[in-house]
């Protein structure tokens, strides 16, 4: 007999849940093609030269910035791409906030849409899997689970998607 084990929660995930005024399809957009548009250019290696950041659409696509002279850095990759609904990718950024190209010490971060009506949609946010990243995950968890980490750069996303609602 084949014993099947459910994977149990990630309990030092961390966990964060918003409501966007736009339909599921708008914030899934603003989240992954609109990522330039609000990603804080201080929390890149770029800093106020990035020119880009980006998610490639697609399983396997690219989470990756781009600064000037072709400097570019991989930072992730898409391992689920199912829009409007779901997107997770790789967090390949090391606890000394390094590119991590190893993908076996990375974390994962998965964003659940949820319509809530025509015009709001809620999104679960989850970062999961900070054992991974080996020595100085804890802290790393802790410093990303503060105000100036996860909540302060969804903050901004939310700034954004409200912005591009009024424009629309």
């Amino acid at each position: 007999m084949i014993n099947i084990k459910q994977d149990q929660p990630d309990e030092k995930a961390i966990r964060r849940t918003m409501t966007v005024p736009a339909s599921a399809e708008q914030a899934f957009a603003v989240f992954t093609e609109g990522l330039a548009s609000w990603w804080p250019a201080e929390y890149t290696w770029s800093q106020e030269v990035l020119e880009t950041i980006a998610i490639e659409p697609g399983a396997g696509g690219r989470c990756f910035e781009r600064g000037p002279h072709h400097f570019e850095c991989d930072w992730g990759r898409v391992l689920a791409w199912e829009p409007p609904r779901r997107l997770v990718f790789s967090w390949q950024i090391s606890p000394g906030r390094e590119p991590q190209p190893n993908p076996t010490k990375a974390s994962e971060v998965e964003l659940r849409f949820t319509p809530e009506g025509e015009m709001a949609t809620r999104i679960a946010f989850e970062h999961r899997g900070f054992d991974r990243h080996g020595e100085g995950g804890d802290e790393y968890r802790a410093a990303l689970d503060s105000p100036p980490g996860w909540s302060y750069i969804l903050e901004c996303y939310v700034k954004a998607v409200t912005a591009e609602k009024r424009l629309s």
